[in-house]
């Protein structure tokens, strides 16, 4: 469906689809692109896509558990990774050493662990203001992290 919307100074040509879950009508920067698909794009929104790929996670859970297990010791994916890392190392060699002195400093109980300090979340990373005091550290959870880190990122503030 194509709907067109006039405005004084040009007409602009928006398309609409229709969601084959949802029966949404919504412009196709809802929906995913798809290079078989007739029109370019999936037959479901993005929200009903997502929703069924959670579902379907859950439901297949240690079938693709296994395939992630398959896939990270293959030989290319493992050179991937080395070759991501030593560039990560390289970029910048203080976080390295912020990052290897948190390791050790729980190794060894200098540093304790605790919950998010946002949200309380028990997965969490030790994220560093400053580079320059490697055990400073503020235990965030990733979604806490990664906020965190635009916020500085919007101050002007680089680690």
């Amino acid at each position: 469906m194509i709907a067109l919307l006039s405005s004084t100074r040009r007409q602009s040509v928006v398309s609409l689809k229709k969601c084959s879950k949802c029966k949404a009508d919504l412009p196709l920067a809802e929906y995913y692109r798809h290079p078989k698909a007739a029109d370019g794009y999936l037959v479901k929104c993005k929200t009903c896509h997502r929703l069924f790929m959670g579902q379907n996670r859950l439901k297949n859970l240690e079938r693709i558990r296994q395939y992630d297990r398959d896939r990270a010791v293959n030989p290319a994916r493992k050179a991937r990774q080395i070759e991501t890392t030593r560039r990560w190392r390289e970029a910048d060699p203080r976080r390295a050493r912020c990052h290897n002195a948190v390791r050790y400093a729980v190794k060894t109980g200098q540093l304790i662990k605790t919950a998010c300090a946002r949200c309380n979340n028990e997965k969490v990373y030790a994220h560093h203001d400053s580079y320059d005091e490697p055990l400073n550290v503020m235990w965030l959870c990733q979604p806490c992290h990664k906020q965190r880190h635009k916020e500085l990122d919007s101050m002007g503030i680089k680690p």
